[in-house]
């Protein structure tokens, strides 16, 4: 007996639970089917084109899909413009702080240098900020007078970075001394702040005269986590 035959034994047996019940493919199963895995491939096959790329495909394709896929490309680019809004080391003031960046950082991160001009290392890391603003857009680079921030705040603690997150300070780095001082590269800047989820490295941008990430060719970060024996202070108490 076979008991994929369509007999009327068979049927019996079926009604009874003995055999399973026989599964009927009919020819409109089969075209749905193949409708849905074309449409399938031709999603993959579009959702990699950019808008010029779907603009040359018009004339050989469906009005309505490019349509939908136009909007979709175009929902996203405005999605990452609204995301990556900064793009600059901007200057702040004692009377700016709560709004740009302790309610700011409710919505995106936000790194704070407090410098002063006549500190070497703050000239420095002023340079590498305004680098990483052009480079991580979707986060806010901001510097202030340290003593505007915190009235009487010791040079000796310069340059301080103060990084805010979820309307929270989520890291305080003082002084440069685990990166060397003065000879502190980009690189180990920017990998201090990836450690903090600061900065998104799917986001990262090229500098003008860089190829590719815009990465340098810098020695390796030596952050081992400690503090290096310097002075930390509660700065979220003194803002």
């Amino acid at each position: 007996m076979n008991p994929e035959e369509d007999t009327e034994w068979n049927d019996i047996l079926r009604k009874h639970g003995i055999l399973p019940q026989q599964i009927k493919i009919t020819q409109n199963d089969i075209y749905d089917s193949a409708v849905a895995k074309a449409q399938e491939e031709e999603s993959e096959r579009l959702e990699g084109l950019d808008l010029d790329e779907l603009a040359e495909l018009e004339d050989d394709e469906d009005d309505q899909v490019l349509a939908q896929y136009r909007q979709q490309r175009l929902a996203e680019i405005k999605a990452q413009a609204d995301k990556e809004r900064f793009g600059e080391l901007q200057h702040i003031s004692e009377p700016d702080y709560k709004r740009e960046v302790t309610e700011a950082s409710r919505d995106s991160w936000i790194v704070v240098h407090l410098f002063r001009d006549s500190i070497p290392e703050c000239k420095l890391m002023n340079r590498f900020l305004g680098e990483l603003a052009q480079q991580y857009r979707a986060t806010k680079f901001a510097k202030i007078l340290s003593v505007e921030c915190i009235h009487n705040y010791p040079d000796a603690n310069l340059p301080t970075l103060l990084v805010y997150g979820n309307g929270d300070m989520r890291g305080q780095l003082v002084r440069l001394d685990k990166f060397g001082g003065m000879r502190t590269k980009r690189r180990d800047i920017e990998d201090y702040l990836k450690g903090l989820g600061a900065i998104d490295p799917a986001l990262k941008r090229a500098l003008p005269g860089e190829s590719g990430s815009g990465a340098e060719n810098d020695s390796d970060n030596d952050d081992d986590g400690s503090n290096g024996g310097r002075m930390y202070f509660d700065l979220s108490k003194g803002i």
